[in-house]
């Protein structure tokens, strides 16, 4: 070790590059301590772990020191009855925000209780969107009328390097000189980043070459991705899911300790009124704290919370209770490929049935899709009981912070 560290030091040996010259194990090693005394930090729980050090540094990461633990716990059962998901999951949620899982549970006791979450998938499709350069305006709508006529020549090229994708979309818009191709996939149980944006740079290649059009990027952030945006939230990117579920006053006064119309109120005046106030893309109550701790525990992008976050809440009232629904329009998720194979996060998507790929081709992706959509349902329904009936600030006291309530 002295050897590398020496070689750090004196600037002729790359940080980056020791698993070049050195097992995978032994590299991150050395780079942890040679951290360690740059910094002044000592490292010692970032060092102990127990994935899988040669398939992270491929796959995962680079640079790697270790890892940080972030605590998992259940939710659960849930009942949900999907096309993709039926029966009762427990759902493996990572966080270190006291109260969370708590909150998550007391909504899958209502969903079950209720007889369980109704779940869709509307659409599904992840998507790449190029950027070209043209002359002038007219050159750009020439470029547009080239893409309209030659769908299926792009279609060919996007598919031939893929064995899985298939491209299901092909959206045009000018701004200027400019022109997107919003090019959309399905992608099968991968959540399909990378598959899209392989296809779309080979599109790319062909739509210059053809029409005199320079390519500026392969991403020209009408995808878009891992930013909050309108495009996304009223067309889709990833899996748009929606869950539902009839509560009872019965089950709102028993459960929550508050009404269906109070519940019904509250969503009203702060998911819908409060959002539309602020400006905001999301009319949820917490729609990103459990999708953020699904993400994390089954291995997916947490950086797609942005999009997840885009969740309309609605609250309908019917027949002895009301109707609380639940729509995701860009939920991006996938069982194989990213972190999901790693050794934890393998493990929570089996908790969940989902490992892998599944038969279809497809199945355990939207499956996913689709207990997660519950998991962010059953949280909504126990925000909004919480502060219909004024206990959100007690359940943080005595869960977040470990007290015990004086009231």
């Amino acid at each position: 070790m002295d050897e590398y560290l020496a070689a750090l030091r004196n600037r002729t040996q790359k940080l980056y590059a020791l698993e070049k010259v050195l097992p995978p194990e032994e590299a991150v090693r050395v780079r942890r301590t040679f951290i360690e005394e740059e910094t002044g930090t000592s490292l010692q729980h970032v060092g102990a772990y127990t994935m899988a050090i040669d398939q992270a540094v491929r796959k995962n990461i680079e640079n790697m020191i270790g890892a940080v633990q972030v605590p998992v716990g259940v939710a659960g059962p849930l009942r949900v009855h999907g096309e993709y998901a039926e029966g009762a999951y427990y759902l493996p949620l990572a966080t270190t925000e006291g109260a969370l899982i708590a909150s998550v549970n007391r909504g899958c006791s209502a969903i079950t209780a209720a007889g369980g979450a109704e779940v869709r998938i509307i659409r599904d499709g992840m998507t790449r969107a190029p950027v070209f350069a043209t002359d002038s305006v007219i050159h750009a709508r020439s470029v547009v009328d080239w893409v309209e006529a030659n769908q299926d020549r792009i279609r060919a090229t996007a598919e031939s390097t893929t064995s899985h994708g298939r491209l299901i979309g092909i959206m045009t818009s000018v701004a200027g000189t400019s022109v997107y191709l919003r090019l959309e996939f399905d992608t099968k149980d991968a959540m399909g980043m990378n598959m899209a944006t392989i296809a779309a740079t080979a599109v790319s290649t062909m739509v210059a070459e053809e029409t005199g059009a320079r390519l500026i990027a392969v991403s020209g952030n009408l995808c878009i991705d891992k930013k909050p945006a309108a495009i996304n939230v009223v067309l889709g990117r990833g899996k748009t899911v929606v869950a539902g579920v009839h509560l009872t006053e019965d089950l709102c006064q028993t459960i929550f300790k508050t009404s269906a119309a109070i519940i019904a109120e509250v969503n009203m005046r702060k998911n819908l009124v409060g959002s539309a106030r602020a400006g905001a893309l999301g009319f949820n109550a917490q729609a990103a704290n459990v999708i953020a701790a699904m993400f994390i525990a089954c291995g997916q992008d947490p950086a797609h919370v942005v999009e997840g976050s885009s969740c309309i809440t609605t609250v309908d009232p019917v027949k002895d209770g009301i109707y609380v629904a639940v729509t995701i329009p860009a939920l991006q998720v996938g069982t194989v490929g990213g972190g999901t194979g790693l050794a934890t996060q393998k493990e929570c998507l089996s908790l969940l049935g989902v490992s892998g790929g599944g038969e279809p081709a497809g199945s355990h992706a939207k499956k996913l899709a689709e207990i997660i959509a519950a998991g962010v349902l059953a949280g909504e329904l126990s925000l909004l009981g919480a502060l219909g009936a004024g206990h959100l600030a007690r359940a943080h006291q005595q869960l977040g912070r470990g007290e015990v309530s004086r009231t």
